[in-house]
């Protein structure tokens, strides 16, 4: 059976730490520190929205993404797992203006390189947002 590991204090927990952050930074300063940090050089974000590569791409989405709704916050819904060369983040996104329910639950599955810098992240929604048609982009 495969160990798993929950830890923090590994370097892949380090850089998954950095990942939840980049998500919140609320400066494009910040994001960019934390994606030099973070991603591999040409990391791939696969979303039912799309497919992204590099940093600037992801910064991008994000910040019109938080831009559209008045402001979001992505939140752990429990601790990252982590086993060989990959982690599970389950994850909420609160809007600055809801009720306290999540906009969207999802969980992101990324593959970390040998320093655990994370070179793709595969999204998957849970929970997807209010009206969202996952068809419309495709």
């Amino acid at each position: 059976m495969t160990e798993t590991t929950t830890r923090s204090e590994t370097p892949a927990g380090h850089r998954l730490g950095q990942y939840v952050r980049f998500w919140n930074a609320p400066t494009e300063q910040e994001q960019l520190e934390l994606a030099a940090a973070a991603f591999a050089d040409g990391v791939e974000y696969r979303a039912e929205i799309g497919i992204l590569s590099g940093t600037q791409a992801l910064m991008d989405f994000r910040n019109q993404f938080v831009a559209h709704l008045g402001g979001a916050a992505l939140r752990l819904r429990e601790r990252p797992r982590v086993h060989h060369d990959r982690a599970r983040l389950r994850w909420q996104i609160l809007t600055e203006d809801g009720d306290g329910a999540p906009f969207a639950t999802g969980t992101d599955v990324l593959h970390l390189d040998e320093d655990g810098r994370i070179t793709s992240v595969t999204a998957f929604l849970d929970q997807a947002p209010e009206g969202f048609e996952p068809a419309a982009h495709h």
